[in-house]
């Protein structure tokens, strides 16, 4: 590819305008705030059970000890709300779990079943728990349940702001004034679980303590009320309303039972931009990992094509990732580079044959003729393993064959075959894409790979701005019975592959 044809592509990717607040009125402007904390008491707030889980401590309220939730009873607007921007302080710290609760009303014990649960938790992502244990997946800003976030983009031991905006039948949460959360209640609103009522009403406020390991701390807790009649939508936007179907059950499903419901696959190409991408993202429910190839005539092929790059992605709502093409791309970048991405992946369609003859798997005249299926595979195996070796989180498109031998998929992919690229997915802590758009691996490889302990992402590597649902993956769920366990996430930031391979 032409260098003056990288530098468009690239300057296009970096001239995606930042996530902004939208807000009806700044919220920096205190004339338009009521405080809802004095600063010095629990005047005006009522906790249920445990009730020393709360104290107020160098003008915060602390949340600190077993399950406890603080409701506001203060006498401003009654302590009910329908249509309002609220705006908190707060700080996390390691293990922190705590949120922040709308529209719900005062219950003597348990999480309050009426209203809605903002999500307030910035513990790093870790790949895996016992089968016995539980690592929380929904982060910071999530509408719990219903909306969620992956990402962590707030640090336990720094405070951040948190906003909600309830305005009909629209909700949206910021961090730091980033939108992270635009969810519209259908008519018939989906509830995963029956337990809580997670539907828009009225109601007034709380703040969750979690348990006995969490400390949070909250301050400048403030609110603004909105009309009653506050339109949820610009009259310009009416498709987006949400059409309840079974995918969309299924993603609220998965999500309220800690499935990371993440497309780790979405390229900028075929028209999309990003925010075009962002806006799809949070409409659907479905978080977006935004992928960058990087390799030799592509838009990263150096640390300063990486730098520019990021620096444009920063601060947005979104995984950040990296897919390395063909085999030489870890000598264009240098691996603190690498490590700067969420995640890194790549396939095994792009590589030399034993005759020193670059192919790509996907172009049928490239590969030509295929006389000998078996040796061809073994060939596809071999590469593949070597692929696992490099420095990457996730192997995508797994499983390709070419059209020439694609019909004959199940026979090819031999049990044996399966197992040794399932058990260098596992030797190398390299996940397995379920892909959307070529609908690979099979079921029986992906069963294959769960029993023997693999970890899987979901992923649709997009030519044109239809990125789909992902219908697949989230069949094979279902079908191979996958666990929220079984389901890759991002190592935490130190922990990522920066060796340069083997």
């Amino acid at each position: 590819m032409p260098e003056l044809t990288r530098r468009k592509i690239l300057a296009m990717l970096l001239t995606a305008p930042a996530a902004t607040s939208c807000w009806a009125q700044d919220p920096s402007d205190t004339s338009a705030w009521t405080p809802l904390f004095d600063g010095k008491t629990l005047n005006g707030w009522k906790p249920s059970e445990h009730q020393g889980s709360f104290k107020v401590v160098d003008g915060q309220i602390v949340a600190h000890g077993d399950r406890s939730h603080l409701f506001y009873t203060g006498p401003f607007q009654g302590a009910d709300f329908r249509n309002f921007e609220l705006a908190l302080e707060i700080k996390t710290t390691p293990g922190s779990n705590s949120g922040v609760y709308f529209h719900t009303a005062f219950q003597p014990s348990g999480f309050p079943s009426a209203g809605f649960e903002v999500q307030v938790e910035n513990n790093e992502q870790q790949s895996g728990a016992p089968a016995t244990g539980y690592v929380e997946r929904k982060k910071t800003g999530s509408l719990y349940g219903v909306r969620n976030v992956y990402k962590t983009f707030a640090k336990n031991d720094e405070w951040f702001k948190l906003s909600i905006l309830v305005r009909g039948k629209r909700v949206q949460t910021r961090i730091n004034d980033t939108l992270v959360v635009d969810y519209i209640e259908p008519d018939q609103p989906y509830q995963a679980d029956p337990k809580f009522q997670r539907v828009l009403k009225h109601g007034t406020f709380a703040l969750q303590g979690h348990d006995p390991g969490s400390t949070t701390h909250f301050t400048n807790i403030r609110v603004r009320p909105l009309p009653d009649t506050a339109e949820p939508l610009p009259a310009s936007q009416p498709s987006d309303r949400p059409i309840v179907d079974d995918l969309y059950r299924e993603v609220i499903r998965l999500g309220t039972d800690n499935y990371p419901v993440v497309d780790y696959h979405v390229h900028l190409k075929g028209g999309l931009t990003l925010d075009q991408a962002l806006e799809n993202s949070r409409r659907l429910g479905i978080n977006y990992g935004i992928a960058i190839n990087c390799g030799q005539g592509f838009p990263v092929h150096s640390d300063d094509s990486v730098r520019q790059y990021l620096d444009g992605m920063q601060g947005q709502p979104c995984f950040v990732a990296l897919q390395a093409e063909g085999r030489e791309w870890r000598t264009l970048v240098s691996p603190e580079s690498i490590a700067r991405f969420d995640y890194v992946f790549t396939d095994a369609m792009t590589f030399t044959d034993n005759h020193g003859k670059r192919m790509r798997l996907w172009i049928d005249d490239e590969v030509g003729t295929i006389p000998d299926a078996q040796a061809f595979m073994d060939m596809l195996v071999d590469r593949i393993l070597g692929v696992m070796r490099e420095p990457i989180d996730i192997y995508a498109n797994p499983t390709f064959l070419p059209t020439q031998i694609a019909p004959d998929y199940e026979t090819l992919w031999t049990p044996e075959r399966r197992h040794k690229v399932i058990a260098a997915a596992i030797e190398n802590n390299v996940a397995i894409e379920i892909n959307n758009r070529y609908k690979i691996p099979s079921a029986s490889f992906i069963k294959q790979a769960k029993v023997a302990g693999a970890k899987f992402s979901f992923g649709t590597n997009n030519t044109d701005a239809n990125v789909g649902r992902l219908e697949y993956p989230l069949q094979m769920v279902k079908e191979c019975a996958l666990a929220w366990q079984d389901i890759f996430v991002p190592r935490p930031d130190g922990q990522k592959k920066i060796q340069t391979g083997k």
